[in-house]
């Protein structure tokens, strides 16, 4: 994985705003970025990147998803967070997600706030609306190539053993409070947006959770793209384009 360079990041369109970096605690990576379109906003577009939650992999892998979020009316919440290797992890990258919705709340934007997350941070994302005590909790989720079954992401050595280094431990039945599939079912609807080709977090993480999802009668949907693990957050990429649509949907 690598990150896109900066002449492979669109531009902000025409009459929207630059993203401005807002803190929301004093670590370095403590963050978020604040995107908002021209016009009032039709809501907002909660970032999560990825990276199986590693500190090689930051906040540069969701910036580009941010110029066509704008374009088309929402205001984006880039958020970055502490990440196994940079002082996070379990407790701390959850609880870093948490803060920084708090701080988004405080900007009053009214509107769904749908969380978009890709790979890890649709683990992230997913989770994040579990939490129904945020100020503003989380309205729909849109989880892109998400790891979304810690136990059998871990049991199938995704990541290398991120699972394990995330949580601290191997995880295990009973993780209601970290693991997606054992929170369903979640009060807010969720897409699984997953790339058939994807060869680093398989197609069959979505189709479980979408699976356990609905069978415990919340609202989920597999919506299958073509395309590698990276297609669903390339800007240009058919795949995106079909994240898009959901989007206009809500």
């Amino acid at each position: 994985a690598c990150a896109p360079s900066p002449e492979e990041v669109p531009s902000v369109p025409e009459g929207a705003r630059e993203p401005r970096r807002v803190t929301y605690g004093s670590d370095p990576s403590q963050f978020a970025e604040l995107g908002l379109p021209a016009g009032t906003p039709r809501g907002v577009a909660v970032v999560v990147h990825g990276g199986f939650w590693r500190a090689e992999y930051g906040i540069e892998y969701a910036q580009p998803l941010v110029p066509s979020l704008l374009a088309a009316g929402w205001a984006t919440w880039a958020v970055e967070y502490r990440r196994v290797g940079n002082g996070g992890g379990v407790p701390e990258t959850l609880d870093d997600l948490v803060a920084a919705m708090g701080r988004l709340a405080e900007e009053g934007i009214e509107g769904p706030l749908v969380a978009v997350g890709h790979s890890a941070g649709g683990h992230l994302a997913t989770w994040l609306a579990s939490r129904r005590d945020l100020p503003q909790p989380l309205t729909h989720v849109v989880s892109q190539a998400g790891v979304l079954d810690l136990v059998t992401a871990h049991d199938a050595g995704l990541g290398g053993g991120a699972v394990e280094a995330f949580l601290g431990r191997p995880p295990r039945d009973g993780d209601t409070g970290v693991d997606p599939v054992q929170q369903v079912p979640l009060e807010v609807p969720v897409w699984c947006v997953h790339g058939t080709g994807d060869d680093i977090v398989p197609l069959s993480q979505s189709e479980s959770y979408v699976a356990a999802a609905t069978a415990a009668g919340a609202t989920a949907e597999l919506v299958e793209v073509e395309g590698d693990h990276f297609a669903v957050v390339d800007p240009g990429s058919d795949a995106w384009a079909r994240t898009l649509e959901v989007l206009d949907s809500i």
